[in-house]
């Protein structure tokens, strides 16, 4: 009788395997089944990603995707962020397909079913795989944490909350109010 190993890892080949009517994630070699966001969530993704669109094509400083967009970071990691920005002195690694590497700026926004996830194993992932600012979106907190890449992993370069205006260190110029973003 065989045993299944479970060190075993899936690959970039067995995730574009998966079923199409199902949204996964591979973390580590690990197969995740991520459920539909929540209307907060979707809210709050659709606002951000328009404004940093709009600001994009305004500035031409790259391109901005929506989820479901893939990001293989590497053969055992590929993500599907929320958000993503690739700015056009890396846009080398945009296929038709997905995005091959670390995109200049990733957006999270948190869902019970993903913060911890999001706070944890994929901040060390994005941090891992060179993803230069990494946005926490915290729905609960009313706040977006924006995260640096420093030697070592990330670093808080800023909390805002409401009140606040959002900037990019990524993105200058960039400028949101958070309370835009929360508004219900």
């Amino acid at each position: 009788m065989t045993v299944p190993n479970p060190h075993i890892k899936f690959t970039y080949e067995d995730y574009v395997n998966t079923p199409e009517d199902k949204r996964y994630e591979l973390l580590d070699g690990e197969l995740i089944m991520t459920p539909a966001p929540a209307e907060i969530h979707q809210r709050i993704a659709t606002l951000l990603g328009w404004k940093l669109a709009q600001f994009v094509s305004e500035t031409g400083a790259g391109r901005v995707y929506v989820a479901p967009f893939d990001v293989v970071l590497s053969n055992t990691d590929v993500v599907q962020p929320d958000l993503l920005f690739v700015s056009n002195a890396r846009a080398h690694i945009v296929t038709a397909a997905n995005v091959q590497g670390a995109p200049d700026l990733v957006v999270e926004i948190l869902s019970p079913s993903t913060a911890e996830r999001d706070r944890t194993l994929k901040r060390r992932l994005y941090a891992r795989h060179g993803v230069s600012e990494y946005w926490i979106v915290d729905t609960e907190a009313r706040s977006v944490a924006v995260l640096l890449l420093r030697e070592g992993g990330f670093e808080v370069a800023g909390t805002y909350g409401e009140g606040d205006t959002l900037t990019s260190p990524t993105l200058p110029g960039f400028e949101l109010s958070v309370d835009d973003i929360f508004r219900d």
